[in-house]
């Protein structure tokens, strides 16, 4: 009985993986070996720095609060502590965009939340 050697599949998932390594340079483009290591840590790096880039502009959101909350004489923590208190649910990602494009806004949650009981 002669061997399998995978035929139509085996060709499927190698071209598969070699159109996913276009535009790589040299062997990392045309040799299957080194384009399935290559593609596969890319991938990985990929799944990585999708979850990082949640955190980068989390702290991209805060840094602009708390920037905009001093220049108003109240520090994020109790900026943020007194939004909670009066029930103002907005986010993060919105409070920073509020900062940054509608100060006059911003300054009044500033106010609501000093009267919250912060400074």
């Amino acid at each position: 009985m002669p061997r399998a050697k995978g035929g139509p599949k085996t060709r499927q998932r190698r071209k598969k993986v070699l159109k996913q390594a276009k535009g790589y340079w040299g062997g990392r483009r045309r040799l299957y070996r080194t384009a399935a290591e290559t593609v596969l840590r890319a991938l990985a790096f990929a799944h990585r720095d999708r979850r990082a880039k949640k955190r980068q502009f989390r702290s991209l959101w805060i840094l602009r609060i708390n920037a905009a909350c001093r220049a108003l004489g109240l520090p994020y923590s109790s900026f943020m502590s007194g939004l909670k208190k009066a029930g103002v649910s907005l986010d993060r990602k919105v409070l920073a965009d509020l900062a940054v494009s509608d100060p006059a806004a911003f300054a009044r949650l500033v106010e609501t939340a000093r009267a919250q009981g912060g400074r």
